[in-house]
């Protein structure tokens, strides 16, 4: 049984989220740091997952508050355009409004130094994009 991958894309660092079996729960993993091009990051990302059996990836796509893409959007697009061509699995694209700034009031008001908040902020901002698509699934 295939686990579904949420990932926050970044052209520093990509945040990574993974789903358990029954595909309830999301989970942080370790950022991933990203290669000078997308096709090497792509390559390495690949070996990174291929032992969790990934069947869909949800990424999220930045839009601006009133709905049009941002100029990172088609980073995104082209960078899911190699990793459709390398995973051959579905790949569904998040809404991730807001969820950056979530994450960054929430690690803030634990008290996180900004030093510690850039290691986990792009985990949990995948985790936040995967579980909204979960629980989407649910309702």
């Amino acid at each position: 049984m295939g686990r579904i991958v949420g990932m926050d894309f970044g052209t520093v660092r990509i945040g990574l989220a993974l789903s358990d079996e029954r595909k309830i729960l999301a989970s942080p993993l370790p950022f991933f740091s990203a290669e000078k091009s997308l096709e090497k990051t792509c390559e390495k990302l690949y070996a990174y997952l291929l032992p969790h059996s990934i069947e869909t990836i949800v990424i999220g796509l930045p839009l601006h508050l009133n709905g049009s893409e941002s100029r990172m959007a088609e980073e995104v697009r082209l960078f899911v355009e190699l990793l459709r061509e390398k995973f051959g699995v579905p790949i569904i694209f998040w809404d991730e409004r807001l969820t950056s700034a979530e994450i960054e009031r929430l690690l803030k008001s634990a008290s996180m130094s900004r030093k510690k908040r850039v290691g986990v902020s792009d985990s949990l901002a995948a985790t936040l994009i995967l579980q909204g698509y979960l629980d989407a699934r649910l309702s």
